[in-house]
């Protein structure tokens, strides 16, 4: 059953229900989206609100290689970093029980999907392109974006990847008000999944 639910705009969860529904996910939970939908900055919140770990994906990639992701796609390429993304991608949900955010291509590999799918519970951060060009715009460590206008290649990436992405159970909006109502909604889609 999949849950395509928006960002609500002022709901809250008291201690105890928090606890309630943390009790009951009994698997990582995987962000995923495109770049700038804030994986990384909601993560962080979700995982706060339900007393688990955080980890991000690519913080972890750039700390196994010693190297910055930029630096991978340039070195090595974007099928090396790949293959690199599912291997770390998968110990990350072996080591962890928390919430693990992702870079916005890993979920399109078959591979890393099938992995996610099976062993985690996947959602979706979808956002409106005008926001993610303003978020991604901040800071230039996005080698997608590097070669061209980011409204066009946002936009194509979101088309190509959402047939990818839908197959998540899980889809929740983010737009550009405070990170804990996005988390809010991942953990009220969470509980009506469970």
């Amino acid at each position: 059953m999949r849950d395509d639910t928006p960002a609500p705009k002022d709901i809250g969860l008291d201690s105890a229900a928090l606890q309630a529904i943390a009790r009951r996910i009994e698997q990582p939970i995987v962000l995923i989206g495109l770049m700038g939908t804030g994986k990384s900055t909601v993560g962080r919140k979700l995982a706060s609100m339900l007393g688990k770990d955080f980890v991000d994906a690519d913080h972890a990639i750039e700390d196994a290689a010693q190297l910055t992701i930029a630096e991978i796609f340039e070195q090595y390429g974007e099928d090396y970093f790949r293959d690199g993304e599912r291997r770390v991608i998968a110990r990350l949900m072996d080591e962890h029980d928390g919430v693990i955010a992702t870079g916005g291509g890993a979920f399109v590999n078959d591979e890393t999907r099938a992995l996610i799918l099976d062993r985690a519970i996947s959602v979706w951060i979808d956002c409106d392109i005008d926001v993610l060009v303003e978020r991604t715009s901040r800071k230039d460590t996005r080698p997608l974006l590097r070669n061209g206008n980011p409204h066009e290649i946002l936009t194509r990436l979101h088309k190509e990847r959402e047939p990818f992405y839908s197959q998540a159970p899980i889809r929740v909006g983010s737009e550009n008000g405070p990170h804990h109502e996005t988390a809010i909604a991942i953990i009220e889609a969470i509980d009506r999944w469970l």
